[in-house]
């Protein structure tokens, strides 16, 4: 079952909450809506739920146009953010109530509910109440309640939202798991960037009601299409830049875009943006092309060593990532004058020729 939300505009009152926005989500798919708070994620997913009526546009299910028909006759798995479950029934009882309001006999909704409580290894909790359950298991039974009902798509508001941070990377790998064994259609909003790609077969980056960039994870982050989805993705350095004959330079350190990016008519100033990971810090210099700045902060904490300078010449504070091994390498201290030099940067907005920068 594949999905076509095709040129939809909502307002409310006079707020333009998504104007002219397609999504698609081929069948067996997980698509991401990804963007900051009112982007319009949520609500082009209760469009597509039925929840919501749009103003101009439609929504297909493979071949069929069903943007007047009920959120019932949709056959949609809905899971909120914050669960939804019945405080009064038992788990067995939640995930068993879609069932009930669709007339299925007895002993069928017992099979199903059975089998559900144990694909997720709750089979044990059937006779708990929510309030004696985790977050996680929460909301692993949310989900099942949702495909209860073996709907053709499943929708994700927020689904790790009220989690905390290791319950909330356990369960996408687990999400990621259950959709690869079930392949049902699906399409989950999120604002959190590493959620999205580490989930998502496709990205679709919203901001203020459009649609920015839609892509795999590797198109999205190899090829920004534009200054914002750049900047979203991650904690990234802008680094003003004047263009002179064909190249970037910050004073007189050249910044490394891909060849033929700066056209020699390119003149003015903008912007150039440079992951963490882009900027190699060594202790000494090794040609020309460098920057002389004092360390500012380290934090060894996790697989990366964040580290952040200070550029004094230029008033910038610059964010670097590198490996523990690096780390230990340089034994860098606070306080201390060191040198990065750019190893990679990308522009967008470029005086008189703006053309396509992707590395």
């Amino acid at each position: 079952m594949s999905i076509h939300a095709k040129n939809i505009t909502k307002r409310f009152g006079n707020n333009l909450v998504l104007d002219d926005v397609t999504v698609e989500a081929p069948s067996g798919s997980l698509v991401a809506l990804l963007g900051p708070s009112g982007s319009g994620k949520t609500t082009m997913l209760r469009i597509i739920a039925g929840l919501e009526v749009p103003d101009a546009g439609s929504v297909q299910f493979s071949d069929d146009d069903i943007t007047d028909h009920s959120a019932r006759d949709r056959n949609v798995g809905f899971v909120f953010q914050h669960y939804a479950l019945f405080k009064h029934m038992t788990v067995y009882e939640n995930v068993a109530f879609p069932l009930r309001v669709r007339f299925w006999k007895e002993d069928r909704i017992a099979s199903r509910v059975h089998e559900l409580l144990k694909l997720v290894r709750l089979d044990e909790m059937a006779a708990r109440y929510p309030s004696q359950l985790s977050g996680g298991q929460k909301q692993r039974i949310a989900l099942i309640r949702a495909l209860a009902a073996e709907p053709k798509v499943i929708l994700l508001d927020e689904p790790f939202g009220a989690l905390d941070a290791k319950v909330r990377e356990e369960l996408r790998t687990w999400l990621r798991k259950f959709h690869n064994e079930f392949h049902v259609t699906s399409i989950f909003v999120t604002h959190d960037q590493a959620e999205a790609f580490e989930v998502a077969d496709r990205i679709v980056i919203m901001n203020k009601g459009r649609i920015e960039q839609t892509g795999t994870p590797s198109q999205i982050f190899e090829h920004p299409a534009n200054a914002f989805v750049m900047d979203f993705l991650g904690n990234v350095n802008v680094l003003p830049v004047r263009l002179e004959g064909g190249r970037a330079l910050l004073g007189n350190i050249e910044m490394p875009i891909a060849q033929g990016s700066v056209v020699q008519s390119a003149t003015g100033k903008t912007d150039a943006y440079v992951r963490p990971h882009e900027l190699d810090l060594s202790l000494s210099t090794d040609g020309a092309n460098f920057l002389k700045v004092e360390v500012a902060h380290i934090n060894p904490a996790g697989s990366v060593v964040k580290v952040r300078v200070i550029a004094k010449e230029f008033g910038l504070m610059l964010n670097i990532d590198m490996t523990p091994d690096r780390h230990k390498q340089l034994d860098i201290r606070v306080g201390q004058m060191v040198y990065v030099s750019p190893k990679s940067a990308k522009l967008f907005n470029v005086p008189s020729e703006p053309i396509d920068y992707a590395i």
